[in-house]
Order: structure tokens, then C-alpha cells, then sequence
């Protein structure tokens, strides 16, 4: 009976054999091992045949990427400031204090703003990738031109055509990069 056990676990190259008690030194049948999916299980068949994350994943991911990364920028500007603002008769607790108000004050108003460009984009990356139904650099391309347009738009239009233009620049460059990663390092 064993035997025909240990088959039936060869035999499915889709699932792996998962023991939750393998970090106990308690000695365990194997009755109680559990097969685990090996690759994303999904409710449609649909959703498995696209190779990119929801739109949701996506907004997910870039707000929180963004707001995470502006943060930290944000609380390195604010150290300097911070330090930028000594005064002579300061004394170690107030200088703490001082870099603390700063680089908190800055962290959140830089996380803020770039989670909300980091937003914007997943919206828009998500509507080009829904209204034309291929997800290629083009489409990250527009998604950061019309980012940086919409982010902009309330200084005027010239100002939201460049923006827009830099963003434009900005995604297509970070795709080809990660294109060239992708290529040339080995992971």
C-alpha cells in the first residue's frame, strides 16, 4: 500500500508534497502530507491563459511600490534638511527632534505624492491594456505619458505636455531596461 502511494505522488508533476510538521521532530505519518499546487491555481480558465497581473495586482503593486519608495527619498531629504537646520546652541535631544519632524514631514508628503503618480499610472496602464488588449512597451509608454499629463494638467497645458513627454521617456526606458536585464543578466 505504501508503494502505491509513493506512486500517486511521482506521478502528478503539478503538486508538490507539503508535511506541516517537517520543522517538529515528532515522528509523523505520511498519511498526513498534502498535495500543494505548484504554479497560481485560478477560478477561469481565462485568467490562466493571461500572462500579467490584474488590474487590481497592478494597482497594488505600483501605489504601494511607489508610496514605499517616495517615502524613503522623502525621509533622506528630510535627514539633511534636518541636519542642514543645526543651530549652535542646540542640543542632542532637540537636533534628534529636529531630523525626526523633518524627515517625517518630508517622507509622508513625498510618499504621497509619488504613490498618487504610481496610482494614476496603474489606472491608466490597466484602462490602455483593457481598450487595445495587448500589453507591450507601447502601452507602458502611454501609461506614463498620460500620467505625467494628468499629474501636471492643473499648471497648464505646457506644463502637462512636458510632463507628460518625461513620463513617457520615464516608462519607456524603465521597460527597456528591465528588457535588458532580462536579457543580459543571468538570474
Amino acid at each position: 500500500m505504501a508503494a502505491n502511494n509513493r506512486s500517486d505522488h511521482d506521478s502528478d508533476e503539478n503538486t508538490r508534497l507539503y508535511n506541516p510538521y517537517q520543522n517538529f521532530e515528532a515522528p509523523i505519518k505520511s498519511q498526513y502530507l498534502y498535495k500543494l499546487p505548484t504554479s497560481p491555481e485560478y477560478l477561469f480558465t481565462e485568467e490562466s491563459l493571461k500572462q500579467r497581473r490584474s488590474w487590481g495586482e497592478n494597482l497594488t503593486f505600483y501605489t504601494g511600490t511607489a508610496y514605499l519608495g517616495g517615502s524613503v527619498a522623502g525621509a533622506a531629504v528630510g535627514i539633511v534638511t534636518g541636519v542642514k537646520n543645526f543651530e549652535s546652541g542646540d542640543t542632542t535631544k532637540l537636533k534628534i527632534n529636529r531630523i525626526l519632524n523633518s524627515s517625517g514631514h518630508t517622507g509622508r508628503t513625498w510618499g504621497n505624492r509619488v504613490g498618487i503618480i504610481g496610482l494614476m499610472y496603474a489606472g491608466i496602464e490597466s484602462g490602455v491594456v483593457a481598450a487595445m488588449d495587448r500589453d507591450d512597451v507601447w502601452t507602458s509608454v502611454v501609461a506614463g505619458l498620460g500620467t505625467g499629463a494628468v499629474f501636471r494638467a492643473a499648471r497648464g497645458v505646457r506644463s502637462a505636455a512636458v510632463a507628460g513627454a518625461l513620463g513617457g521617456i520615464a516608462a519607456g526606458a524603465v521597460v527597456a531596461g528591465k528588457q535588458v536585464v532580462k536579457r543580459y543578466v543571468p538570474i
